[in-house]
């Protein structure tokens, strides 16, 4: 079995760095494309200014700034050029990082995301966990693997959100443009966890926080105004997290992760807690084998620490799961296994 990863050029880890500082800067994300400004005039001869472009849905917008004799509009039309003009130069960089290799979301999942960045979600404390994840991780890891696609995007939080005065979870999501409804629970009482696009498209988002034990109850998120599917041992998935870039062709943003090592580990141990007629359970092997390798070789031990750190009942999960491992993970690679070596004394 050939190895699972290979690494990136130097200068291409470089460039993305570059972008790790540009999305840190930025206070606000376009939702949409970057634009263009123009000047219009109207029938009594007034000269104004408008900000032309898409949002998430693909439809065309023009927005009316100020008069062009205004020095305030001025002011502000210099900075939202400043804006356009980075958020191009970034998309171009971006670009460049694609045709790599490096993982990229969607149109709809970067706006997605942006706009919960935007209302300060993920400083804040919530985590971007799930395979888009795992994705902007390997890139963060300076590594190409086999590409994945997903169109969920999964927000979790551990404990309430250090904000106030948001808006509720799904109005931040229609923010974007795109038409996001409740999704119905399977009880037709309770409150919806999950929120989708209509018309069809498969985009979905999901809100996620800890559960106590190992059942799966829908618990209040007040602070957003939602409610959320509690999952067994999340809590030891965002015990660790990171803020890192999240690439799209449309833009780039920061978004907080759980550590690439507990994300790991997680996914070895809800592959034994997902049914076997999923196809989730392969999916979860397949991206935990691929981190395994990535950190057995950059960051020696990292693996094994988080094993230490996962509760008893879940070491049992995880121990089920190597068996499982070895149709994913090559046994040439020596150091991953070793790190994996730390179960047998849990």
């Amino acid at each position: 079995m050939a190895s699972l990863t290979a690494p990136h050029e130097r200068a291409l880890t470089l460039l993305l760095a570059e972008l790790a500082s540009t999305a840190a800067r930025q206070e606000q994300a376009f939702l949409g494309s970057p634009g263009s400004l123009a000047e219009r005039t109207n029938e009594t001869g007034t000269r104004y200014w408008v900000h032309r472009y898409s949002d998430a849905a693909g439809r065309r917008h023009e927005a009316y700034l100020g008069k062009v004799d205004d020095p305030s509009v001025m002011g502000r039309v210099a900075d939202l050029r400043e804006r356009i003009e980075v958020a191009n130069s970034a998309i171009a960089s971006v670009r460049i990082l694609a045709r790599a290799g490096f993982a990229t979301v969607d149109r709809k999942a970067y706006a997605t995301l942006a706009s919960l960045h935007n209302h300060g979600l993920f400083r804040a404390g919530a985590l971007l966990i799930g395979s888009h994840a795992y994705g902007a991780l390997l890139n963060a890891l300076g590594v190409r693997a086999a590409a994945y696609s997903t169109e969920d995007v999964d927000i979790a939080r551990r404990a309430q959100l250090a904000v106030s005065g948001l808006p509720s979870f799904i109005d931040m999501l229609r923010e974007t443009g795109l038409e996001f409804f409740p999704v119905p629970a399977l009880h037709r009482r309770a409150p919806s966890t999950s929120f989708a696009e209509r018309g069809g498209s498969r985009l979905r988002v999901d809100l996620l926080v800890p559960s106590p034990d190992e059942d799966y109850p829908t618990v209040s998120v007040p602070e957003l105004g939602a409610h959320a599917k509690g999952l067994p041992y999340l809590a030891y998935l965002l015990g660790g997290s990171q803020e890192i870039p999240l690439l799209s062709p449309h833009g780039v943003v920061t978004v907080r992760v759980p550590v690439p090592e507990r994300l790991a580990v997680h996914k070895l141990l809800v592959s034994q807690l997902r049914s076997a007629a999923s196809a989730k359970p392969e999916k979860d092997l397949r991206q935990a084998a691929t981190l395994i390798e990535a950190l057995a070789e950059r960051f020696p031990n990292a693996v094994a620490e988080a094993v230490a750190a996962l509760p008893k009942t879940g070491a049992s999960y995880v121990m089920r799961a190597i068996r499982p491992l070895e149709r994913h993970l090559p046994a040439s690679a020596q150091s991953a296994w070793e790190e994996l070596k730390s179960l047998r004394s849990r």
